[in-house]
């Protein structure tokens, strides 16, 4: 297999190749305002480096969130499109998931927030519990203000960016700060690998198995709306 995972939920513009053993290539752009300009160009260089082409990629995952609408969105378009036109099947994971994957990776265990940065002096948070098997995830993301998160919420160690904003609310600072390509590309091998056939090959499932679908998670309205209808005079 060669998975391609993609994630522009935060201000990474990330992605990543995994060939069902580890990851092959991962790049990623720091820029909060230009995911279009650069994820291409990331695409382009991890298949580069793996010494692959677009046809030998074999699944596609996208990052669904949270995240801003604009930013969030490239990366799920461009990730059905580039499985469309392949004819692969393309599948979402949640992108703070994948920042707490990476901390698991990391080494890390015990109780984490992660908290990313979701503009208008707010984050969007969720707590997981690192264990030996994993990070699980034990409740919802949500988007709010880091100060108004429970006490017991803001004690715990935070990945994202969100301590790094918001120091005064969220005690202690850990790594990861963005979402990763790689990170995201292993945790959905593993997740493919729940549902492998009993001689341990991966198969192709369901795409909603284990996964978390395609809709992005935006968790509030848009910046931008559609204007009102004119008022145009309707006398004759």
């Amino acid at each position: 297999m060669l998975l391609l995972a993609i994630d522009t939920s935060t201000t990474a513009i990330t992605v990543g190749l995994h060939d069902g053993g580890s990851v092959v290539a991962d790049s990623t752009t720091l820029d909060a305002r230009a995911h279009a300009e650069h994820l291409a160009p990331n695409i382009r260089a991890v298949l580069t480096a793996a010494d692959a082409e677009p046809g030998d990629v074999t699944d596609v995952v996208v990052g669904i969130g949270p995240g801003p609408f604009t930013g969030l969105r490239v990366g799920i378009v461009t990730g059905r499109t580039f499985a469309f036109a392949l004819g692969l099947p393309v599948r979402g994971l949640t992108s703070l998931d994948a920042i707490a994957h990476e901390a698991w990776l990391g080494g890390r265990r015990g109780d984490l927030l992660v908290a990313t940065d979701a503009r208008r002096k707010e984050v969007y948070a969720a707590t997981y519990i690192l264990g030996d098997a994993g990070a699980c995830r034990v409740s919802e993301p949500i988007v709010s203000r880091a100060a108004d998160l429970p006490a017991e919420v803001r004690a715990l160690p935070a990945a994202g960016r969100g301590p790094s904003l918001y120091a005064e609310a969220l005690s202690e600072a850990v790594d990861p700060l963005d979402a990763s390509g790689g990170a995201l590309a292993d945790l959905a091998v593993r997740r493919l690998r729940e549902t492998s056939s009993g001689d341990g090959e991966l198969q192709h499932v369901d795409p909603g198995h284990g996964f978390d679908g395609l809709e992005p998670l935006y968790l509030r309205r848009p910046d931008v709306s559609s204007a009102p209808p004119s008022k145009k005079s309707t006398l004759g």
